[in-house]
C-alpha cells in the first residue's frame, strides 16, 4: 500500500519536502526559508524577486519571517507520519494484509484478523503487543534468536536471557525496563540543561537583537548626520561659488571700463600725434625760411602725449584673488577628505570581539574528518575528540588521508566569521588552519605559506607559518580559542582561562584566498577535543 501523501499546504514546491522554517509570501504561497532565499539569490542581479509559483514580483527583496502556524503543523508531523511504512502481516498467506500490531513474544506482526487470538485466548495473555514495527528483528538476539530483554551495564548493550547466563555471566545486568527507568531519570537533568541552554541562548538572542536595533538606530543617526553635513557642505560650496562668480563679474566690469577709457585716450593721443606729424611734414616742405623759423618753435614747444602708466597695470590679470580663494578652499577640502578617510578607516577596522560572551556569538560547530586522520589517531565522542594511540587504526584508503604526520582536519571549510575552542592534553598539540590540499602530508602544519598553526606544549607555545617560528608565550591554558574573520584577513589565537578570561597569544593579518579548514597535530600521548558551545 502506498504511503499517504502529506497535505500540499505543508509541502515546499521547491524541494518537494515538508516545510522547514516555513515562510509565507504576500501572494499566499509558502516555502522553506532556505529554499526561497536560495531561489532569490539567483535573481539578485535583476533586482526583482518573484514567487516561484505565481511569479508575482516583489521590489525590493521582502524580509522573510517564520510562519509559526505552519511550523507547528509541520513539526507535529514526524518523519514516520510523513511517510508511514506499511508492514505486512506475517501470517497472511494469499494476499498480505497490513499489520496493525507486533508481538515481542511471537516476534511477528499481525493484521487485525490474525491479531484476534492475542485478545481472546488465554495462551497469549502474557504476550506483549507494541506498535507495528518493521525493525522487530533488531530486538532479537542474533546469536540465540531470543528477545532482547536484559541490559548489561558492564558492556552497555542489550542482551537476551541466554546471553546473561553465558558470555555476560557475572556482569552487572538488569531488566531492560529497570534500566530504562534509570535512564529516564537522567532525562530530567538533561531536560533541565536543555532548558537552561535555551534560556541562555534566548537571552543572548534578545541581547543580540537589541544590539542590532541599537546599531540600526546608530546607523540611521550617522546617515542623517552625514547627509546633513554633505548638504551643508554643498550649500556652502555653492554659496562660495556664487560669491566668487559675482566678484569675477565685478572685477571684469571694472577692468573692461578702465580698458575702454584707456582705448579712447590712446586713440585721442594717436590722433594728436598724427596731426603734429602732418604739421611737421608740411613745415619741412616749405621754402620760406622766415615762415619755417617763425613756426618751428611753436611745433617744437608743443607737448607730446605722456606714456600710459595704466597700460602696464592692465597687463596684469585682475583675477589673481580667485587663485588665492580657490587655493584656500582646496586646502580645506583636502583636510576634509583626510578626515573622511580617517572615519572610513575607523569603520573598516571591524575590531575583534573582546569577551568570551561576545566570541560565543560566532561559535561554529566543527567535526573531525575520519577520511583525513593519521592511522595512529583515534576519533571519538562524535568525531569531536582525537587521541594518539599506539595501535594503528585500520582506516580505509583515502586520497586526503595523512600518511606521514599525526594530523587530522575538520570536515568544515570556513570562509566567514567563526570561533571555536580546543581543549588539549599531553606533551604537544598543534592547533592549525589551512587550505585544503595544501601539500601538508609532505610538510606538516605551519611549514608552508598555506597553513598557520600554534604549537602548544608544557614548555610554552610558538606560532608557525611558512616554516618561520615565532615565540609566543611561555605559558598557555589547557583551552585555546581560535577566532577567524576570513574577509578581514584576521586569524587570532587566545588562551582561555577557567574563569573565561581571554588572553591573546598571536594574531595574523593577511589575505585569505580559499576556505580555511581547522586541523590538529597530536603527538604521542596527547589528545585534543573540540569543545561545544556553552
Amino acid at each position: 500500500m502506498a504511503a499517504s501523501k502529506e497535505p500540499d499546504s505543508l509541502s515546499c514546491s521547491i524541494c518537494l519536502d515538508i516545510l522547514k522554517r516555513p515562510v509565507t509570501l504576500q501572494c499566499g504561497h509558502s516555502y522553506c526559508m532556505d529554499c526561497v532565499n536560495a531561489y532569490w539569490d539567483q535573481e539578485d542581479r535583476c533586482g526583482v524577486y518573484s514567487c516561484p509559483q505565481c511569479r508575482r514580483q516583489y521590489t525590493p527583496r521582502p524580509v522573510l519571517n517564520k510562519n509559526t502556524v505552519l511550523a507547528d503543523l509541520a513539526e507535529k508531523m514526524s518523519p514516520e507520519e510523513h511517510h508511514p511504512v506499511d508492514v505486512e502481516c506475517d501470517v497472511c498467506t494469499a494476499k498480505k494484509l497490513k499489520a496493525v500490531k507486533s508481538c515481542l513474544v511471537c516476534l511477528a506482526s499481525f493484521c487485525a484478523t490474525h491479531l484476534q487470538p492475542h485478545y481472546v485466548s488465554a495462551a497469549f495473555k502474557k504476550h506483549k503487543l507494541v506498535e507495528v514495527s518493521a525493525s522487530i528483528q533488531e530486538k532479537i538476539c542474533s546469536k540465540h534468536d531470543k528477545l532482547l530483554e536484559v541490559y548489561c551495564r558492564s558492556d552497555g548493550q542489550c542482551v537476551c536471557l541466554l546471553c546473561g547466563l553465558d558470555e555476560h555471566k557475572g556482569h552487572d545486568t538488569v531488566s531492560a525496563a529497570a534500566e530504562r527507568k534509570e535512564k529516564q531519570k537522567l532525562f530530567g537533568k538533561k531536560k533541565l540543561r536543555y532548558q537552561q541552554g535555551i534560556q541562555e541562548k534566548q537571552k543572548q538572542l534578545r541581547q543580540l537583537r537589541q544590539k542590532i536595533k541599537t546599531l540600526e538606530c546608530s546607523r540611521d543617526a550617522a546617515m542623517d548626520e552625514n547627509e546633513k553635513a554633505y548638504t551643508e557642505i554643498v550649500q556652502m560650496a555653492d554659496k562660495r561659488r556664487s560669491t566668487v562668480r559675482e566678484l569675477i563679474r565685478v572685477q571684469e566690469t571694472a577692468a573692461v571700463s578702465r580698458a575702454e577709457a584707456l582705448v579712447d585716450r590712446l586713440e585721442k593721443d594717436i590722433s594728436e600725434l598724427r596731426k603734429g606729424e602732418d604739421e611737421l611734414k608740411q613745415l619741412s616742405l616749405t621754402e620760406d625760411h622766415i615762415h619755417f623759423l617763425q613756426s618751428c618753435q611753436s611745433i617744437l614747444d608743443c607737448p607730446e602725449p605722456d606714456q600710459c602708466s595704466d597700460f602696464d597695470i592692465l597687463l596684469h590679470t585682475p583675477f589673481d584673488f580667485v587663485t588665492k580663494v580657490i587655493s584656500v578652499l582646496r586646502d580645506k577640502m583636502e583636510n576634509m577628505a583626510r578626515d573622511i578617510a580617517d572615519i572610513s578607516q575607523t569603520f573598516q577596522a571591524d575590531p575583534d570581539p573582546e569577551t568570551r560572551q561576545e566570541f560565543s556569538l560566532y561559535f561554529c560547530r566543527l567535526s573531525l574528518d575520519p577520511n583525513t586522520a593519521f592511522e595512529n589517531l583515534l576519533l571519538s565522542e562524535g568525531n569531536s575528540r582525537v587521541t594518539w594511540i599506539k595501535k594503528a587504526q585500520k582506516y580505509p584508503y583515502h586520497p586526503e588521508r595523512f600518511t606521514k604526520y599525526d594530523q587530522v582536519l575538520c570536515t568544515e571549510g570556513l570562509s566567514g566569521v567563526g570561533y571555536w575552542e580546543v581543549e588539549w592534553r599531553g606533551p604537544r598539540v598543534e592547533v592549525a588552519v589551512c587550505y585544503k590540499g595544501a601539500g601538508l602530508d609532505e610538510s606538516g602544519f605551519g611549514y608552508t605559506d598555506q597553513s598557520w598553526c600554534i604549537s602548544l606544549s608544557n614548555f610554552g607555545c610558538t606560532f608557525w607559518h611558512n616554516g618561520i617560528k615565532t615565540k609566543v608565550s611561555p605559558h598557555c591554558s589547557s583551552t585555546v580559542g581560535v577566532y577567524l574573520n576570513h574577509k578581514a584577513g584576521r586569524l587570532s589565537f587566545y588562551s582561555v582561562s577557567d574563569s573565561g578570561q581571554m588572553m591573546l597569544l598571536h594574531r595574523v593579518h593577511t589575505t585569505f584566498s580559499q576556505p580555511l579548514y581547522p586541523g590538529f597535530m597530536v603527538c604521542r600521548g596527547a589528545s585534543a577535543r573540540i569543545m561545544s558551545s556553552k
